[in-house]
């Protein structure tokens, strides 16, 4: 005799309709945001400032999880290998997701392949700085000395690898000047050496050296965003400066696992969207010398992508080695 099959037909619907609430009731318990990188720096602010305000909506706790190391391999690699609901994202970085898999080929973890884009968080422009000593007041300035000094003039930045080497790198490459790189173990002594004359020049995140430049302490030549930083409204892009194509910023996102659940990814994008418009969030973003952005997970991964072809080839033409 044969058996009806109307039997199994509703442990299949109670099966459909658990799946489809557990979706639809997201988040219904603590979520998790790595940071590849220590308490207290940009990327920790950031997670920490959209985490709370995810907490006060949803009413769950957003705890902020730092696993530094590695120029921030460490921690990305941890969030490769989450469990892909939603529940453990990660601050994603330029360094981690558009460098880092070019710089270390033997990574265990890819950024496009492994990762869901949730939104783009906030851009921080580097900025063109150099010594007082330097007899240059523009990028004009600067290029001619550098072109009739090769080699003369030195530039530092945090380490290998890092945004800042990257956007000299390119400044280089598109001015035909060469320089020295010098690199150092974080920018708090690049910018000991920069203001008492040790290196030239350098191009970093803005937070850490406007307010000297404004104090008079070193100069200020250009931005390397595409639009002028509110935080220096008077300061020059580098390509209105003259260096067409020096985009050079270091930039902050959301990503989940891949394959985390499509409705999961786009919920925490709108929520992401939602509070980087709110006037005390985007005044804190702001305060940092940061534009905060929010975007779609495909308008991010688009970015994510041109960001790594960008800085592949600066890392290829310059032949940039870490270690």
């Amino acid at each position: 005799m044969r058996r009806s099959p109307i039997r199994f037909a509703v442990p299949i619907a109670l099966l459909f309709a658990a799946a489809t609430t557990a979706a639809q009731s997201y988040p219904s318990r603590p979520i998790r945001i790595l940071v590849a990188y220590p308490p207290a720096g940009t990327t920790d602010i950031l997670a920490r400032t959209v985490g709370q305000k995810m907490s006060e909506s949803w009413g769950q706790p957003v705890i902020v999880d730092n696993r530094p190391g590695a120029n921030g391999n460490i921690g990305t690699e941890l969030a490769a290998r989450a469990t892909p609901d939603g529940y453990t994202i990660l601050m994603a970085t330029a360094a981690t997701h558009s460098i880092n898999n070019t710089l270390y080929p033997g990574l265990s973890w890819d950024a496009v392949r492994d990762f869901a884009p949730i939104g783009l968080v906030a851009l921080v422009p580097n900025i063109l700085v150099v010594n007082n000593a330097l007899p240059v007041r523009s990028v004009k300035e600067l290029i001619a000395y550098a072109r009739a000094n090769p080699d003369k003039l030195t530039h530092g930045s945090p380490g290998n690898g890092s945004t800042s080497h990257l956007s000299m790198e390119l400044f280089k490459s598109l001015t035909g000047t060469r320089m020295i790189h010098v690199p150092y173990k974080g920018s708090a002594p690049v910018l000991a050496d920069l203001t008492g004359g040790q290196i030239s020049l350098t191009m970093d995140n803005i937070p850490v050296y406007l307010p000297h430049a404004q104090a008079g302490k070193i100069r200020a030549l250009a931005v390397g965003s595409a639009k002028r930083a509110p935080a220096a409204p008077d300061l020059p892009t580098a390509e209105e400066a003259g260096v067409p194509g020096l985009i050079a910023v270091s930039w902050f996102g959301l990503v989940a696992p891949a394959r985390a659940p499509q409705r999961v990814v786009d919920q925490l994008s709108k929520e992401t969207a939602r509070i980087l418009k709110l006037p005390d969030v985007h005044k804190r973003i702001s305060d940092l010398g940061a534009e905060p952005v929010g975007s779609t997970p495909q308008e991010y991964a688009a970015f994510i992508k041109s960001e790594i072809n960008k800085w592949r080839k600066v890392i290829q033409a310059a032949g940039v080695r870490v270690g």
